[in-house]
């Protein structure tokens, strides 16, 4: 029944609005469209008014004469607060103005307190909606605006979620191609809200180097959807009408360089009706009561006249790299894409690494757009893009992947943050396309994915190499990309070798590209393995950049679709005191390694070890104790990757229950997959937990004090550093001690063991220093447990008769104690070596103290005060 009268009232729209030219929008990644064509929202908020005598807000004559007028001053769309009569929409789509619509509702009061209220509030909005229905002029519908504060903080966030989402649906069940989005402010931007098609705020910052942070976090609250600023404005009456004017103008040019989709400035007029009365101490329109034009009116319409960009006398030049190896499937698509690129000086060079199929044909084919073509053998990713970095001729060299494609504006995008900082590179979001089918649909939510990772809202640690740009300078000063990262890893490489150099790597969440995800399972476990295999190789590289374990740790954070959830992590609400803030964020604090263990690969490992225990339970009873926590380790798992995958969002259709649960079932099995094929290529490059992290040398007096006499000054820091770079330049992995450690320095034997030194300088005048370093063992405390554990179960089993399991109990215990003491003797024989480098002398003479054992080298100190990375 509701299918039928969905499919009547669609068909009596379509007949009613047949002609008017406007077509509904769509979301497409980060921005609107209407067809084919791209669409900003250059908008004006419009009422709410006194009404008339007939009871209607609305005058159809003013109404008439305002969207003429609006329309003739550049503006194409509108937002009401309240629901609009049928014909206000057909007099916009007359005007060729679309209309945000605003579903008024009680979101003032404690609405949750009666659910007598709350039903009632979904058969207004359901009734408001299907009276709407199908309009062509309608861009969207707002369902609550601005809920206060302290209304959520009332109920609590969840549950202003959750009605949230049932307006949505019920919106969405009404008007299934209507788009449907919540009016946030910064009071309460910690609402989760992923469902929506388009996110909405209402900012008002009157200072644009606050503005354009602010924005860039929003993005990032945003993700993957559009950014509608819903209301921006100034109040004329307390700033004057040309202060207004100045402020809107870059307003509105600072929302659409952050890459939003659009904006709504408040409002109109100055008119304004509220709560039963004029509101007349407020002067918020760009015209007047009486619709005289402010100076604001004229401002508007020349920063939305060149929005998105603005005048710009010189773009730099480009050169787009495409690297492709066998990509015929996809590479069409890419080029295709290249070739419409809005931007006015740009080359594109495909480097064939020695494909075997069609891709050289097919990109042949495009030599009338000035593509060029260059073949070599098949050497690696990195070697190709080292190709094609030296045959660019822009000044800007931007990386996109042969089964990507870009957003039409994605070159105008990177250049103008390029232009406005000094960042070496830049990288934007990828989004997977809609169409892929539901396998790819479902990896998109799995974990492995290119995602970014930022240090801030605008400053990023890493970028995915599918959508990353460099100044070609500075990538040429880095030496280019690593030949020896032939599949995967070389981004991450490069992004740590710039920021090694001490630049900036710059985020601009609206250069996009479309990325398409692995469309079958055993083709996305094969790109798992093969990134396993490219972290093995970073870690040989950047020891220093993974934990013991051999886990990669950031320091930003990561954004995108498929991140694992870490159970028992719980975001707090930052409200200020009694709830007062003005900018009220959640804060989601760094999840603690138990939180994160079960997101490891390794924990697999975990799990063999328990059913190990498990196997030598059969015969010796006791050890049948860890079967429960083999069945806690699955379990949480297992709990785990179902958690992630009830997070995921897919862009395939779900109404039906049945296919959103099998999507939901196969993104849960991915995140239990994943891991596994990701510890496989670890495991089998050699990125193992037990991998010796020193492998030459063996000190068994690991306890030390040296002194160092020195002639040549220099500061604790610099000393400090002139210890870490010889420890470096010795082979050691060093680490250097936070802000609150009792140590310096930290040199790893490995995953059980390590060495920290602590240095003290002692000044004797005439710049004259006595410098001691302090080494000491750092024994793990999980692997002395272990082995404590295994010796007593040992000794237990062996009191019991069980003389096979006590043997393999007592030789596993022995084993990691012998580990232990290698990789401390290890370490203590890299710091000895670095400590003789340092003076370049290779005497010693042993000093006995109550300590241990003190070795004085004499003579001036090297030149190793840079700092070395």
């Amino acid at each position: 029944m509701d299918k039928r009268r969905e499919t009547q009232t669609q068909d009596r729209s379509s007949d009613r609005h047949a002609g008017t030219g406007l077509i509904r929008p769509t979301v497409k990644g980060k921005f609107l469209y209407a067809g084919a064509e791209k669409l900003f929202v250059r908008g004006v908020t419009y009422g709410t008014f006194r009404p008339g005598e007939d009871g209607s807000e609305y005058n159809k004559t003013v109404v008439e004469r305002d969207f003429q007028r609006i329309a003739q001053n550049g503006l194409n769309a509108i937002r009401t607060y309240d629901l609009p009569p049928h014909w206000l929409l057909d007099t916009a789509s007359l005007h060729g103005l679309r209309v945000l619509v605003g579903l008024p509702w009680e979101q003032h009061v404690t609405f949750l307190e009666d659910r007598r209220c709350l039903w009632d509030i979904e058969r207004r909005l359901r009734e408001g909606v299907r009276a709407l229905s199908g309009h062509p002029a309608i861009l969207g519908y707002a369902i609550g605006n601005e809920i206060p504060a302290s209304i959520v903080r009332w109920h609590g966030r969840h549950e202003i979620q959750r009605c949230i989402e049932r307006l949505y649906l019920a919106a969405k069940s009404e008007d299934p191609d209507g788009l449907v989005t919540y009016v946030n402010y910064p009071s309460t931007e910690y609402l989760e809200l992923p469902f929506l098609d388009l996110v909405c705020f209402n900012v008002y910052i009157e200072s644009r180097e606050r503005l354009e942070p602010y924005l860039a976090r929003l993005h990032n609250i945003a993700g993957d959807r559009p950014l509608l600023m819903g209301e921006i404005g100034l109040d004329s009456r307390r700033h004057g009408e040309d202060t207004q004017a100045g402020s809107l103008e870059w307003q509105i040019r600072t929302s659409f360089d952050a890459g939003c989709a659009g904006a709504f400035v408040f409002g109109w007029t100055d008119e304004w009706h509220r709560g039963g009365h004029d509101v007349e101490d407020w002067d918020f329109g760009i015209t007047g009561r009486d619709r005289s034009s402010k100076p604001a009116l004229g401002a508007v319409r020349r920063a939305f006249a060149e929005a998105p960009f603005g005048a710009v006398p010189h773009w730099p030049r480009i050169s787009v790299v495409v690297c492709s190896y066998n990509g015929a499937r996809t590479i069409g698509e890419c080029v295709e894409a290249l070739s419409k690129l809005d931007y006015p000086d740009y080359e594109v060079v495909i480097v064939d690494d020695g494909s075997t199929d069609a891709t050289a044909a097919i990109v042949s084919s495009y030599s009338h757009h000035g593509f060029r073509l260059i073949r070599t053998a098949n050497c690696g990713l990195s070697s190709a893009r080292n190709t094609g970095m030296e045959a660019a001729t822009g000044e800007i060299v931007a990386y996109i992947d042969d089964d990507a494609y870009p957003d039409k504006h994605w070159l105008k995008f990177l250049a103008t943050t390029f232009m406005s900082t000094d960042h070496a590179a830049v990288g934007g979001p990828n989004i997977p396309p809609h169409g892929d089918g539901p396998i790819a649909d479902c990896v998109a939510n799995a974990p492995g994915g290119p995602i970014h990772v930022l240090i801030s809202d605008r400053e990023a640690e890493h970028i995915p190499g599918c959508n990353m740009a460099f100044r070609k300078a500075a990538l040429q000063a880095i030496g280019g990309f690593d030949p020896q990262f032939r599949v995967a890893g070389d981004d991450v490489d490069v992004c740590w070798r710039i920021r090694q150099r001490g630049w900036t790597i710059g985020f601009s969440p609206a250069a996009m590209v479309w990325h398409h995800r692995r469309n079958s399972v055993r083709a996305y476990l094969r790109q798992q393995w093969g990134y396993g295999r490219a972290e093995a190789l970073l870690e040989k590289k950047w020891p220093d950049k993974y934990n013991g374990p051999g886990h990669l740790t950031w320091k930003g954070r990561i954004y995108g679709r498929g991140r694992p959830y870490a159970m028992g992590r719980r975001g707090r609400v930052y409200n200020g005191i009694w709830g007062s803030a003005p900018f009220q964020s959640i804060y989601e604090p760094a999840a603690s390694l138990l939180q994160c263990l079960p997101q490891m690969p390794e924990w697999y490992l975990v799990i063999a070890m328990l059913a190990a225990f498990s196997a030598l339970g059969f015969p010796w009873k006791p050890l049948m104790l860890a079967l429960p926590l083999l069945a806690s380790a699955v379990g949480v798992l297992i709990v785990q990757a179902v958690a992630s995958a009830s997070r995921a969002t897919f862009t395939s259709s779900t109404r039906s229950r049945v296919k959103k649960f099998g999507l939901t079932s196969l993104t849960a099995l991915l995140h239990l997959l994943q891991p596994l094929a990701r510890l496989d290529g670890r495991l089998f490059h050699g990125l193992t937990p037990w991998r010796r992290r020193v492998t030459f040398g063996h000190e068994l007096r690991s306890r030390r004090v040296f002194t160092i006499w020195s002639e040549l000054w220099q500061s604790p820091t610099e000393w400090v550093r002139s210890i870490e770079g010889a420890l470096q330049g010795a082979g050691a992995v060093v680490l250097r001690g936070g802000e609150c450690d009792p140590w310096d320095l930290q040199v790893r034997g490995g995953v059980l063991n390590s060495v920290r030194l602590l240095v003290a300088v002692e000044e004797h005048g005439a710049g004259r220093q006595r410098v001691r370093i302090r080494s000491r063992p750092n024994g793990s405390l999980e692997g002395r447990m272990l082995a404590w554990l295994l010796a007593i179960l040992s000794v237990w089993s062996a009191s019991d008769g069980a003389a096979d399991v006590s043997a393999i109990l007592g030789i596993s215990a022995a084993l990691l104690v012998f580990r232990m003491v290698r990789e401390s003797g290890a370490a203590s024989a890299v710091v000895l070596r670095a400590v003789r480098g340092i003076t370049g002398r290779d005497r010693k003479r042993w000093l006995e103290s109550s300590r241990g054992t003190e070795a004085n080298f004499s003579g001036s100190v090297p030149l190793l005060q840079g700092d070395s990375a």
